[in-house]
């Protein structure tokens, strides 16, 4: 049960005890509903959120602020210890893959006949100059990452079990946190219900509801976060959400702001995923 259900399930309990009590005494009671982790994380003493595969706008650097935002939270909320280290650039890393695979595959092999390790190069061999990512346009200031298309060319780096495996040794086999977050600005035009005040010729004051064509602006963040095992380099378990958030045309909301208020809707489900949360909430019991 997701935090969002277990919420929706204690106010219906709530609006059913007050219907059935009517006019009788009642009483409210505190109650905390429990949710159980999606994953087994027994084995594992240490995270780390390692780096995300980012893209939408420019205007927030996803990569490092989800990374920040999932370490700041892991902190207090998950009992496992929190490793820090730099936040890996997983997009560029994959480009770089990327290149040395066609190397590989134009020379036949390495020089010694064995499989270099992913992300590792080939002794001798010098780094590749950078290389723009699939999809990639021209501008230098346009994103290159823009929708989840772009998103799935780099796919292939979240299955590389040796590269996963390679970087859960450097840090003691940790539970490994990664995946992709798209942030992207959105727009929509049509009617909304809006809550009007009026008065009466008494000047009694009620509210009511009306439509109104209206200009929105605001943005779309949707993260898929991917739990791999430091162990083995293996995916135990991958989850994707989708937020949206929509203000008036005239609002000027930065892009940040807009960022944090779209991740603190979904961080109950993200951290629901490594250990047990509390849903609190009320139950009216009759006298």
């Amino acid at each position: 049960m997701t935090a969002r259900s277990a919420g929706a399930l204690a106010s219906l309990v709530v609006l059913s005890a007050i219907a059935i009590a009517g006019c009788s005494g009642f009483y409210e009671i505190p109650i905390e509903t429990p949710i159980q982790p999606k994953m087994d994380v027994t084995g594992f003493q240490r995270v780390l959120v390692a780096g995300f595969v980012s893209g939408g706008t420019e205007d927030v650097d996803a990569n490092l602020e989800t990374v920040r935002l999932l370490r700041s939270q892991l902190r207090t909320k998950s009992p496992l210890r929190v490793i820090e280290a730099d936040v890996l650039p997983l997009a560029e890393i994959a480009v770089e893959q990327s290149n040395q695979n066609r190397e590989h595959a134009a020379s036949g092999s390495s020089s010694d006949g064995a499989i270099q390790p992913v992300g590792q190069l080939p002794s001798g061999a010098s780094a590749p100059a950078p290389a723009a990512a699939p999809g990639a346009t021209a501008d230098p200031k346009e994103p290159k990452i823009k929708s989840d298309k772009d998103l799935q060319r780099y796919d292939k780096i979240f299955a590389d079990v040796a590269y996963w495996k390679k970087l859960g040794e450097e840090y003691q086999s940790p539970l490994i946190v990664t995946g992709t977050v798209l942030f992207t600005p959105h727009q929509q035009a049509g009617f909304v219900t809006t809550n009007r005040e009026v008065y009466d010729s008494f000047g009694r004051r009620s509210v009511i509801p009306v439509r109104t064509y209206m200009e929105r602006k605001g943005f779309i963040l949707e993260p898929r976060f991917i739990f791999i095992d430091g162990r083995t380099g293996a995916t135990l378990y991958s989850e994707k959400f989708r937020e949206e958030v929509l203000y008036n045309a005239q609002q000027n909301t930065p892009a940040l702001s807009s960022y944090f208020e779209l991740m603190d809707r979904l961080m109950p489900s993200f951290l629901s995923t490594l250990s047990a949360q509390k849903i609190r909430g009320t139950r009216v019991l009759l006298k």
